[in-house]
């Protein structure tokens, strides 16, 4: 098994073989070009995202600057996925998101982990395991979500919240390390803010 296969196979592999730091870098010239757009290029954004992503619905839009450890290469997007500024995607290996989810100003979604022994972090290894977002998901500004962890369908991810393990579908999670505070209510269907109501026309 190659260096570059082991990548997805959450195995121990060393990410300066060569033909990674090759692959890495022609992703990273892209990466670059995409952060140097102007706001007015979002044609050419759309455009850069096809080419970098793994997969890109339509209607998304990520917010420059974009950090990512092969610019995407590994990223799989749905329609309609917005992240505001500072995402940090270490895509090493795969990340999947729903449609329709937001993330806010500097969330980080780390698929790579280190060894804790340190004679092996001492050569270099390094193991890489899958992320999976739902759908409809809101992710708080400054989140930090965990290689290998899974997060259901319609979940908010509170600010700040570092999540280490899976989280179920409808649900609002929150703290360090990320816990189910409680689940999606009839209240959140009369008030999206404190005790500001929703408009029912606005609830199709």
């Amino acid at each position: 098994m190659t260096e570059q296969e082991k990548m997805h196979q959450t195995a121990l592999y060393l990410p300066n073989d060569p033909a990674i730091v090759e692959e890495q870098t022609r992703c990273l010239e892209k990466l670059y070009d995409y952060n140097q757009t102007r706001p007015g290029e979002g044609e050419k954004r759309a455009a850069l995202l096809k080419e970098m992503f793994a997969e890109i619905g339509e209607g998304c839009y990520i917010e420059p600057p974009l950090h990512a450890n092969f610019g995407g290469k590994f990223v799989h997007f749905g329609k309609n996925v917005y992240a505001n500024f500072n995402l940090t995607l270490v895509d090493d290996t795969y990340i999947y998101v729903g449609d329709y989810t937001m993330f806010g100003p500097n969330v980080t979604v780390a698929t790579a982990g280190h060894p804790i022994l340190p004679q092996l972090r001492a050569q270099g290894y390094q193991y890489n395991a899958a992320v999976h977002i739902g759908k409809n998901c809101w992710i708080g500004a400054g989140a930090v979500l965990l290689p290998g962890v899974t997060i259901g369908d319609n979940v908010v991810v509170g600010a700040g919240s570092v999540v280490t393990k899976d989280l179920p579908d409808n649900v609002v999670a929150v703290g360090n390390p990320c816990r189910v505070l409680r689940p999606i209510s009839d209240n959140d269907r009369e008030y999206y803010f404190k005790q500001h109501p929703i408009n029912p026309a606005l609830l199709r």
